[in-house]
């Protein structure tokens, strides 16, 4: 696919492809953008901005529910993009796609309702008979930043908003995942969307990263990927406004009186979706001592009766890992943790990007496989 920038479909002097994480056939190329791509989207986008900016809310959410119903017109075709380029299974692909129809549909909704507030001014001397009020205005030019994990909906999350509000997007998928975020920016111009309104840039992040982020015609940056990207991101941003989400690492804790059947199906549903990557995945499992046994013959049927294989295929439980550097990260972090004292109760091994879910008992808290995000398919349970 070409990337969209400038009001046009575009090419690069180089591209790059996008392999399918199960058995790394090529799904598609995409173009290498640089910073001097990024430089005439952002002139094109501050153009576009504008143009938003005198678009009414009406309009803006016409499109946007226009764009919500040809996404769930378009559900199977996103959904096997989705499962092509990530590795989730297709259940959860068409989960995803309709999450992210939801959101678009949402996002059109608030569009009618940026309201502003009401501040009365008399609790101050002088302040008699006197109120002030806010409005909520564009911020302008919006650059959306995206991963892997979900490369729809979390594509929507910040774009539906972004065009809710009046302002020109610029997307930057995941490089491993591109396509979904391409095929939404397709939709949107055919449901309406001014092409000065948006970008979709593609390729890898470094390079493009950093232009984005030390342009200061760009006024807001929404990203949602790791702590250390936040971080370089934040020291780059200089004066703007920034808002992310960097994972997380909470506990599940599981006391005596739980019921274990529950509580052992929750673990497992949250734990192994999406091989693990998912920021909210259940990982670091905390249990009373006295039912810890019975927990873990709860839990582990359930895990191994989670077929792995190729995500198209509807008998397919868990999908492979994004990359096969993820999944040798995954094996590394189990093998230490046994290592230092963990019990392997079932899983363990890995075929390329494949992991089989994995459950550690006997786990130190100190151990990294409990103390840091995981963002694969293992719990950790103490």
């Amino acid at each position: 696919m070409k990337m969209f920038l400038g009001g046009v479909w575009s090419d690069a002097k180089s591209s790059s492809e996008v392999k399918n994480p199960f058995d790394g056939s090529v799904v598609d190329t995409v173009p290498n953008a640089t910073a001097e791509d990024v430089a005439r989207a952002v002139e094109t986008l501050t153009r576009g901005a504008a143009a938003m900016r005198e678009m009414t809310p009406y309009a803006r959410s016409q499109i946007l529910e226009r764009t919500a119903a040809m996404m769930r017109e378009r559900l199977e075709d996103l959904a096997v993009t989705i499962s092509r380029e990530e590795g989730k299974i297709l259940a959860e692909a068409r989960v995803e796609t309709s999450r992210a129809a939801d959101v678009i549909a949402l996002s059109a909704e608030e569009a009618r309702r940026i309201t502003g507030e009401m501040i009365p001014l008399d609790g101050t001397a002088g302040g008699k008979g006197k109120l002030g009020f806010t409005l909520r205005v564009p911020c302008g030019v919006v650059a959306a930043i995206t991963p892997f994990n979900f490369p729809l909906n979390l594509v929507t999350h910040k774009v539906g908003p972004a065009i809710a509000g009046g302002n020109a997007v610029i997307v930057k998928p995941a490089s491993d995942t591109p396509l979904s975020a391409l095929k939404l920016a397709e939709i949107l111009l055919e449901c309406g969307l001014p092409p000065e309104a948006i970008a979709c840039i593609t390729g890898p992040g470094g390079e493009i990263g950093k232009a984005i982020c030390t342009d200061n015609r760009i006024r807001k940056i929404s990203f949602t990927g790791s702590y250390e990207v936040g971080d370089a991101i934040c020291r780059m941003a200089g004066v703007k406004r920034v808002t992310m989400e960097l994972g997380s690492n909470s506990p599940v804790v599981i006391m005596d009186d739980a019921d274990l059947e529950t509580a052992a199906t929750a673990v497992c549903g949250s734990g192994y979706s999406n091989a693990g990557q998912v920021c909210i995945s259940a990982q670091r499992i905390l249990t009373h001592g006295r039912i810890v046994e019975d927990f873990l013959d709860a839990l582990r049927p359930k895990v191994e009766a989670l077929t792995t294989g190729d995500p198209l295929a509807a008998g397919t439980k868990m999908g492979p890992m994004v990359r096969q550097r993820d999944a040798e990260r995954v094996e590394q972090w189990v093998n230490d943790a046994v290592a230092g004292g963990a019990k392997l109760v079932t899983g363990g091994k890995r075929e390329g990007a494949m992991y089989q879910p994995t459950i550690l008992a006997d786990v130190d808290p100190r151990q990294r496989i409990s103390c840091e995000e995981l963002f694969g398919p293992a719990v950790a349970v103490t």
